[in-house]
């Protein structure tokens, strides 16, 4: 897959998550998902391959990061709650789908009941 896809890729799948809303708070290069009016992606659109900021729960964002290089802790983010991921090749896509679906499913869960999108 080339780089370019799999950023292409990533930002269809982010917005085709329930009730996920793409906004540009931090202008042009940053693309931000969120649900429920929390961010749940950050999807750099620089040079290819670029990357993605995702919450993740703190014991598995520290385990990715050991485990894989792609994988640092959220840049510009809290480092415990938040992983950033490069775009290139090195991490597999279907992990990479499941991490962005648990960052959206951690937003969710964490709001109110009347505010959460119906199921998928």
């Amino acid at each position: 897959m080339r780089r370019r896809d799999r950023r292409d890729g990533l930002l269809e799948g982010c917005a085709a998550l329930p009730a996920a809303q793409l906004t540009y708070p931090f202008g042009d290069s940053t693309a931000v998902f969120k649900v429920g009016g929390k961010m749940f992606a950050l999807v750099s659109l620089a040079e290819p391959p670029g990357q993605v900021t995702l919450k993740c729960e703190p014991d598995e964002a520290a385990a990715l990061c050991r485990t894989y290089e792609a994988i640092t802790p959220g840049y510009h983010m809290n480092k415990r709650h938040w992983i950033t991921i490069g775009l290139g090749d090195s991490l597999p896509g279907v992990l990479l789908s499941e991490l962005v679906r648990g960052s959206y499913e951690l937003v969710v869960a964490s709001l109110p009941v009347k505010l959460r999108p119906a199921p998928a």
